[in-house]
């Protein structure tokens, strides 16, 4: 039967190479869609170093994610930077405020992490990191000159407990 596997195997081919064309062009990327791949992306990776994550529902929340380190929870911002601009990748840690944009603070999340997506390479930056200035620049393909940002490459470390949890500590009992 058409569209069915045959004896090999073999997937099945799509009914017009002009088809397929088509639907490619119907899925090209934009900054939502690359966002949203980021954040699965995130998921994937906060999930295989040994953190809990949590999706808050909704857009409300100043956070995409909440992250369990063992301790406490984590308030953690998504952003995604795909295009080199005057030899950077940048984002900014801004949120949309009413008509114009306010910087992240304490009181909004714990860390932002930046996506590089064409080097898929992630910087964890504590909130503290990102006030001074709020554009990000990264540099991800430079080896030569150490930049601002380039310490929280891959910092996980940044987001696990710094001291004992409650719950790590033995209990003498009496």
């Amino acid at each position: 039967m058409k569209g069915h596997f045959s004896r090999n195997h073999r997937e099945p081919q799509p009914a017009s190479p002009s088809r397929a064309v088509a639907v490619i062009h119907r899925h090209q990327p934009n900054t939502k869609t690359c966002g949203e791949r980021s954040e699965a992306a995130f998921l994937y990776k906060a999930s295989s170093l040994g953190f809990g994550v949590a999706k808050p529902w909704g857009d409300s929340e100043r956070y995409d994610f909440i992250l369990d380190n063992g301790c406490r929870l984590l308030r953690v911002q998504i952003k995604a930077t795909g295009c080199l601009r005057a030899g950077a990748y940048e984002t900014r840690a801004t949120y949309t405020l009413g008509k114009g944009r306010a910087v992240y603070s304490a009181s909004d999340i714990d860390f932002l992490v930046a996506h590089i997506v064409p080097f898929d390479a992630w910087y964890v930056l504590p909130v503290c990191a990102c006030m001074p200035s709020p554009m990000l620049r990264f540099y991800p393909h430079r080896q030569a000159k150490i930049m601002r940002l380039e310490k929280y490459r891959e910092a996980w470390h940044l987001m696990r407990p710094t001291v004992p949890c409650v719950s790590d500590i033995p209990v003498r009992r009496l």
